[in-house]
């Protein structure tokens, strides 16, 4: 007990743990592919987690460790704690987000929240500071009376659409009430393109806060459709003919001191200044490199495809919503928010992973003073295949499979993983490719069967 007295944190902890008659506690964190995993403990023993950590079975978690190095522990981040926004006949229950450790002490190198950690390490050693602001879509679908979900519409409403006919609007307003409860500032929420697709956006910052954030995000969505009989899902294409989700990410580095926008420049194009041209630069060279890693599943490759505002083709420019990076338009006044957009990752990426690559191009677009090509502003969907080649605009992969090609052979997002999460992310994805590649699918039954 003397160790947390004499902490001022943690003693601020036990009194708001007190306060809120917390009973129990979650101690959560994700495995590779963002899955969030949790641990329970009674409120007796938060002294010895916070100062000691609290054991688990790491050889259970995938992409973790082998049977023979099981014994891991989680250290929960006291800047975390929440009181989670639903109530329960059991009792209060708090969480907290936790860092994963070794039996000797050492940050456990496949722990994605250490993965993204060490990256923002190297851009503090620049003096720089990575602010992200993801957007991510979801789809909410309809549960039958035997608990079954399937993607049919539960609604017939469009984008930005206020009506009636908008079945969920209720539905992410208490999203936005239980997010705020937990801290998380919402700045809108709309209907997206899509039937029973939405979009709430929460406010930018630091991108290991946001990536929690981004995980409490996708966890509130779920309980509270959960609990109005809805299935939330953030699968990048449930839908044959309609929008994919994506998760844009708006991005941009502060000076560490000053909390200056270092992209910003008056008299840049689009009022963006060399460093960010430069990572404009770096994430271009390396988007194929790391599309496994932001765009994970095959089914992120369905949304990826030409005709669905997805983008396709590795270019950037200030209007152009084709571009795989846009730059927002410069507004007098809000220079804090110059920002770009990077529109290929979605929803089903883990947030740590994918903020850690796309920081570690950036840097190395920085590092090299890569020059971007010029901007495109032309629908690239418009221009034919010979145009493309000609101008030099390349194309993101087809197909997981194709990503995991390029993944393996570009070695500045292999360190940004670090050797032990690559290797074993990589085998996880191919093991997914292989398994999908071999299935005899329902659309070709319909083709070829009869056919044949």
């Amino acid at each position: 007990m003397s160790l947390v007295q004499e902490n001022g944190v943690f003693k601020e902890i036990l009194e708001r743990i007190e306060r809120d008659n917390v009973k129990f506690i979650q101690l959560q964190f994700t495995d590779l592919h963002g899955m969030i995993k949790s641990v329970t403990i009674l409120k007796e023993n938060v002294i010895e987690s916070l100062t000691k950590g609290t054991w688990f079975d790491g050889s259970s978690v995938e992409g973790f460790t082998r049977i023979s190095e099981s014994d891991m522990y989680l250290k929960p981040d006291p800047n975390t704690y929440a009181v989670l926004p639903w109530a329960s006949p059991t009792g209060v229950t708090a969480r907290f987000i936790c860092d994963v450790y070794t039996p000797n002490g050492n940050p456990f190198e496949g722990d994605p929240r250490y993965i993204l950690k060490k990256v923002l390490r190297e851009a503090e050693e620049l003096g720089l500071e990575f602010n992200v602001g993801p957007e991510l879509e979801f789809f909410l679908f309809k549960r039958s009376e035997s608990g079954k979900v399937v993607p049919k519409a539960h609604d017939a409403v469009g984008y930005f659409d206020f009506s009636p006919g908008d079945l969920a609007k209720e539905v992410r307003k208490e999203i936005v009430l239980a997010l705020e409860f937990l801290g998380i500032d919402i700045e809108a929420l709309h209907h997206e393109v899509a039937p029973s697709q939405h979009e709430i956006n929460f406010k930018y910052g630091p991108a290991l806060l946001t990536a929690d954030r981004a995980l409490t995000f996708k966890y509130v969505v779920k309980t509270i459709a959960h609990k109005h009989g809805l299935h939330a899902t953030f699968m990048p294409k449930p839908m044959f003919g309609e929008n994919g989700s994506g998760m844009h990410v708006n991005q941009s580095l502060f000076d560490k001191q000053t909390k200056r926008n270092l992209f910003f420049d008056l008299d840049g194009e689009y009022k963006l200044s060399k460093i960010a041209q430069h990572f404009v630069a770096g994430q271009l060279a390396h988007a194929k490199g790391f599309c496994a890693v932001v765009a994970p599943t095959v089914n992120s490759y369905k949304r990826l495809v030409p005709g669905y505002e997805a983008p396709v083709y590795i270019s950037w420019a200030g209007f152009n919503r084709s571009a795989l990076i846009r730059i927002p338009r410069y507004s007098p006044g809000r220079e804090k928010s110059t920002r770009i957009e990077l529109r290929c990752p979605d929803p089903s990426s883990n947030p740590y992973l994918a903020f850690a690559v796309m920081l570690k191009a950036g840097l190395d677009g920085i590092k090299r003073k890569l020059e971007p090509p010029r901007p495109i502003e032309e629908d690239l969907f418009k221009l034919s295949s010979s145009e493309r080649e000609r101008r030099g605009i390349a194309t993101l992969p087809g197909s997981l499979g194709e990503a995991i090609n390029e993944l393996k052979k570009d070695s500045v997002v292999k360190e940004a993983l670090g050797s032990h999460a690559f290797s074993l992310y990589l085998k996880a994805k191919q093991l997914e490719w292989d398994s999908y590649r071999m299935q005899v699918t329902p659309w070709e039954i319909e083709m070829y069967l009869k056919r044949m």
